[in-house]
């Protein structure tokens, strides 16, 4: 999935304004105005559209993270840590923290969206890279997640 569109899914599934997208960018430190957030949010035909980077979309999650959890002060190794490149993984961890999921929780929004995965599949997709265990998050398992995240949220 490109970030437009997680971007996009997210808003809707919290039936977010412009305004609000643009406190939550600004919450995690970056800059940015609405005219940017609307071209952000247009698709890819429409006039205007704007490509979201990694930076943005990270920035988003944060603020994400800071309005439903508060804001939590980086532990010493993590304060200069740059941003690696956002994947799917990070995606789906960022908004496990955000609605404070669970394992089950997160199992019961993919059979919402009609996706089944086993626990240890799962288990899979947080593991650190680089690990025997570790598997990649691809776009088919963050689209139904997102999906039965706003079957969820939305009703």
């Amino acid at each position: 999935m490109n970030n437009n569109d997680v971007l996009r899914s997210i808003r809707y599934a919290l039936d977010l304004s412009e305004p609000a997208i643009v406190d939550m960018i600004k919450s995690s430190e970056h800059e940015i105005d609405r005219t940017a957030v609307s071209a952000l949010l247009k698709k890819e035909d429409e006039e205007g559209y704007v490509e979201c980077g990694d930076a943005i979309l990270s920035a988003f999650l944060d603020g994400l993270i800071v309005q439903k959890r508060g804001k939590i002060e980086p532990r010493p190794e993590q304060a200069n840590k740059p941003n690696a490149r956002l994947n799917n993984n990070t995606i789906l961890k960022k908004l496990r923290i955000a609605f404070e999921l669970k394992e089950e929780d997160i199992h019961g929004i993919l059979e919402q969206a009609g996706f089944a995965i086993s626990k240890p599949e799962l288990n899979a997709l947080f593991r650190k890279k680089g690990h025997k265990n570790y598997r990649e998050c691809g776009d088919q398992i963050l689209r139904n997640f997102l999906k039965g995240l706003t079957g969820r949220l939305r009703g």
